[in-house]
């Protein structure tokens, strides 16, 4: 049956055919899930977090599941963009003539870092439709704070990468000071943000006296994060005026739909994708059911729409 609702939103120049997107690393590359269903049906996804050069990670062990999520201590393991583009440009490039946006997540440990990668992806990614700068790698020049841990901080990030592409720049944010953090982030030129990325925790195994991973924090996804996700949206949509993804605990279309009300104009699916992986297609049909049980014909209508 024909949708009621057109579906369409424009996530700061990113037109996407559904408000549904991917979160980077719980997705693979896209076609590890072809199998399940057709990607090319999803309005985006957000490839894995790329850097200029090869990382390899954290040591084993470094996932747990919790009660309502799980915690991850991955240490964003990547080939460098080089390697990334070689192995998966051509399947990327062919979801991108398929209606799927993709969107390649550039990763770094210090702003010479974000540059190049990106300028790297800016070079051999021409089918890339925009990026996402994750803001919350460690800075090892600086104690290993996250790179966008302050405005001040994340400023300096946005207004390094900016000159680099025209293309649209997404900025995936840490967890805290969101307000502040994004009017920074607007100022210097950020065409859309994502948040929040995942909460750090712990989880210590009472036997051995050990952390249950490598090392003694990791970040809380999924469920359990959800409602202070939706806070925080909300927190940045009354900050700024640019477009919001909403990320943290997406297993449902009433879930995305409390992103979109909280003024979100995109949703990704992350940790769901790790239980369900036919779960991005599934939200996305709940999320438009429930856009026409709202009467509306838009779901930009219902953006923001949040009533206290």
């Amino acid at each position: 049956m024909v949708s009621k609702v057109s579906m369409a939103v424009d996530l700061g120049g990113i037109r996407m055919k559904n408000p549904v997107n991917t979160a980077s690393g719980t997705f693979g590359n896209g076609w590890q899930f072809e199998g399940f269903y057709s990607v090319g049906d999803l309005g985006a996804i957000t490839t894995k977090g790329c850097a200029a050069e090869a990382w390899d990670g954290n040591p084993a062990p470094r996932m747990c599941e919790l009660p309502s999520g799980i915690m991850n201590s991955v240490g964003l393991q990547n080939p460098g963009v080089r390697a990334f583009i070689a192995s998966y440009g051509e399947y990327l490039a062919g979801l991108e003539e398929r209606g799927c946006r993709v969107i390649c997540q550039v990763a770094g440990h210090s702003i010479e870092e974000y540059v190049r990668a990106l300028e790297l992806f800016e070079e051999l990614a021409p089918f890339a439709s925009g990026f996402e700068i994750n803001i919350s790698c460690p800075n090892v020049s600086k104690g290993g704070a996250a790179m966008g841990a302050t405005a001040a901080a994340a400023a300096e990030v946005m207004a390094a990468v900016r000159p680099v592409t025209k293309r649209p720049i997404v900025v995936k944010m840490a967890p805290h000071d969101v307000g502040e953090i994004a009017r920074a982030l607007e100022a210097e030129g950020a065409d859309a943000l994502s948040l929040i990325n995942t909460i750090p925790g712990m989880a210590i195994d009472v036997r051995t006296r050990r952390s249950k991973l490598s090392r003694p924090t990791a970040g809380i996804s999924g469920p359990a994060i959800h409602a202070i996700a939706v806070r925080m949206v909300w927190e940045a949509h009354r900050a700024v005026s640019i477009p919001l993804c909403g990320i943290g605990g997406v297993t449902s279309g009433e879930d995305a739909a409390e992103f979109i009300l909280a003024g979100a104009t995109a949703v990704s699916v992350g940790t769901a994708n790790l239980v369900d992986p036919t779960a991005a297609p599934r939200v996305e049909r709940e999320l438009e059911a429930w856009a026409e049980s709202q009467g509306v014909s838009d779901i930009n209508e219902l953006i923001g729409a949040f009533e206290c």
